[in-house]
């Protein structure tokens, strides 16, 4: 059963909407301890000095911001915390939007809401955005730091997601164009044709992350004490003709669609 990481009241035009925001995402990459060669103990990881040498204890570390010509700004905890947001359980909605007006990259991180006791509020608000077919544009505070985000509704319950600020996300005016030459008309008509034989549902279930489940089958192993093969990585060939590419591609599609 998940547990709620935080509670709020979401916020708009003198309504509040009590609710209780669970983790949407788990992070589940392999970690991995530091371990001395030849005790296998793990190892400690301190602050050093690199100009001394010496340890420095966590206690009298000092927080620094680097300025262009490597002069250092001192900042103490107590100037830091003074100018931290107000902690506040309010998620602000400031106005609503159809949600294609957000592109994808602005969004970052969801959470899943739940009712919090005002039951029939909430559901009141989620069948509201699902009529609607809009997006709330929300702000608030969580653990000392300030959040902007989008309010969604997806089947039958709200969706928080965290926004990129705008200094965050790179503009594509800002890339190079690419160069070379245009595709023929051949080459354009088979691309169009390789899309199409492509064309299918999304399923989550067919993206796993296959390094991590290879790590943990080879860690497993050797926990067995099983001998590990390992196989060498394939040859790779020159890249082919695109024309012929893109044929090989089109059969390959229809060959599993057939499947």
């Amino acid at each position: 059963m998940a547990r709620a990481m935080w509670k709020g009241v979401i916020r708009f035009a003198g309504i509040s909407t009590p609710v209780k925001l669970y983790s949407g995402v788990q992070d589940r990459g392999v970690s991995f301890r530091l371990l001395d060669p030849e005790t296998l103990h793990p190892v400690q990881q301190r602050m050093v000095d690199p100009l001394t040498g010496d340890v420095v204890p966590y206690e009298e570390i000092r927080r620094g911001y680097e300025l262009d010509d490597g002069v250092f700004v001192v900042l103490e905890d107590e100037e830091l915390e003074s100018i931290q947001p107000e902690p506040s359980r309010e998620i602000e909605l400031s106005r609503f939007l159809d949600p294609e007006l957000i592109s994808h990259e602005w969004y970052d991180r969801p959470y899943q809401l739940g009712p919090d006791q005002d039951v029939e509020g909430y559901y009141a608000l989620v069948e509201a955005l699902e009529r609607e077919g809009k997006e709330g544009l929300a702000r608030w505070t969580m653990r000392k730091k300030e959040y902007v985000g989008a309010l969604r509704a997806e089947d039958g319950h709200l969706v928080l997601i965290t926004l990129r600020r705008a200094d965050e996300v790179i503009p594509v005016s800002a890339l190079e164009p690419p160069r070379g030459r245009q595709p023929d008309p051949k080459e354009l008509k088979m691309a169009e044709q390789l899309v199409a034989a492509l064309e299918d549902e999304f399923r989550p279930e067919d993206y796993r992350d296959e390094y991590r489940e290879r790590i943990l089958e080879l860690v497993q192993a050797k926990a067995e004490g099983k001998t590990i093969e390992f196989r060498p990585p394939p040859e790779r060939k020159a890249p082919p003709d695109l024309a012929e590419s893109l044929e090989a591609s089109i059969r390959a599609a229809k060959e599993r669609k057939s499947a």
